[in-house]
């Protein structure tokens, strides 16, 4: 085990975020979501998880990056109402970009890219010596899981939602590209990163068993949580009746629309009214 640090400007950060959050929640069930993705989170940033994978052991750094993606992303998803996510995106910057991550192909390669990225060779090793390349490296992976369950949990007000079939299918292909380096982690001949050290005396293995047996937690710590729920939604929706090939629309989507409708006649306004005067 690491020597036990503190790590006070982590924990009052998550302490004062996650207190600023979940007072600004109204309903019950959404303030437990947010605490409850809260003290996650800090369980695998702090003592001795958070230092384990940040300087020693890679099947530990990948078991928290995944513990983030899939338990804190969407519990943080599924604590904001759909009222909160009409307000928080109604801004035409915010709408427009929320709108594109919402796709389920711009959200795949995002997750794709910005998730290979954060376990890349050169990224963790300068983590383990930096706390704020540490602290940037967590806050994509975060992002990387709010951008990946939002396409699945089909919450984005006015972005395309997927079918229950389709939201499924986007599950089950969204859990083979975040292991996009577990085969290469198992059928490596060597270790490929020089700053997790100290994986003999601490975890008793070495430093390429350590690295294969992240490959294998990447497989299963993702195939598992997600092909469960792939299959919940596809089996709620048939048991409630829901036609499962068929796309929802909500009243926040058909109001985002129309809040889209008035912007381009706005926009259309402006342009004739630039035009006339250069013309006069």
């Amino acid at each position: 085990m690491p020597p036990f640090h503190l790590h006070p400007v982590v924990l009052g950060a998550v302490v004062v975020l996650g207190t600023l959050h979940v007072r600004a929640l109204d309903e019950r069930r959404y303030r437990l979501r947010a605490l409850a993705g809260w003290f996650v989170l800090a369980l695998v940033t702090l003592w001795p998880v958070g230092d384990l994978a940040a300087t020693v052991s890679l099947s530990v750094a990948t078991l928290q990056r995944l513990i983030i993606m899939l338990l804190v992303a969407p519990l943080f998803v599924a604590s904001t109402s759909t009222t909160r996510l009409v307000a928080l995106t109604r801004s035409a910057p915010i709408d427009a970009v929320t709108r594109r991550l919402a796709h389920p192909g711009i959200s795949m390669a995002f997750v794709t890219v910005v998730g290979t990225l954060t376990l890349s060779t050169p990224v963790v090793d300068e983590g383990a010596h930096s706390s704020w390349v540490r602290a940037l490296t967590l806050l994509a992976v975060l992002v990387c899981g709010l951008v990946l369950w939002i396409p699945a949990l089909a919450v984005m007000p006015g972005a395309k939602r997927l079918s229950p079939v389709g939201r499924a299918g986007f599950i089950f292909v969204a859990s083979l590209v975040v292991t996009s380096l577990s085969f290469v982690w198992i059928f490596a001949r060597h270790s490929l990163y020089p700053a997790l050290h100290h994986q003999q005396s601490l975890l008793h293995m070495t430093p390429l068993l350590d690295q294969q047996l992240a490959g294998f937690v990447a497989k299963l710590g993702s195939y598992v949580p997600m092909w469960a729920v792939a299959f919940t939604i596809f089996s709620r929706a048939d048991e409630a009746g829901v036609a499962v090939e068929e796309s929802p629309l909500h009243w926040a989507d058909v109001e985002r629309q129309l809040l889209r409708v008035d912007r381009q006649r706005i926009r259309a306004r402006r342009r004739a009214g630039a035009n006339g005067e250069v013309s006069s």
